[in-house]
């Protein structure tokens, strides 16, 4: 149980230094409307994680198991959610969709990195 829950901090972590990281070079390299899709698909990603996590967290901790039915509505309550805002923030033109793309990219970075020390730490420990 110790795997997953230093697995959840470093993610989480990682994920609010690599949107700050991420949306900070891009307000000071690339103009306004992709540093804005940067910043905002970070935010909706990182958000949404920690929304999941927690909403697991409680589902899955004795006393109070939910049911597979409150679970299920819950993430898809958020994921169209999430799909309204994109598209506003898509159509409206507020945002430059690559940018988007590659803030919302954040969570999937933060996964790899957490997965790459992961496997480091294995390697490195069975060799010893």
């Amino acid at each position: 149980m110790e795997i997953q829950h230093r697995l959840i901090k470093f993610i989480t972590l990682t994920n609010w230094i690599l949107f700050f990281i991420a949306s900070i070079l891009g307000f000071v390299i690339s103009p306004p409307a992709f540093a804005k899709g940067i910043f905002f698909g970070g935010l909706i990603v990182t958000i949404n994680f920690h929304m999941l996590s927690r909403t697991l967290k409680n589902a899955l901790t004795p006393p109070h198991l939910s049911s597979y039915n409150v679970i299920l509505a819950k993430y898809y309550v958020r994921f169209v959610v999430s799909g309204i805002i994109i598209f506003i923030l898509i159509a409206k033109g507020y945002v430059n969709p690559i940018g988007l793309i590659i803030g919302l990219s954040i969570v999937v970075a933060s996964i790899i990195l957490a997965t790459i020390f992961e496997l480091k730490r294995l390697i490195f420990k069975e060799a010893v």
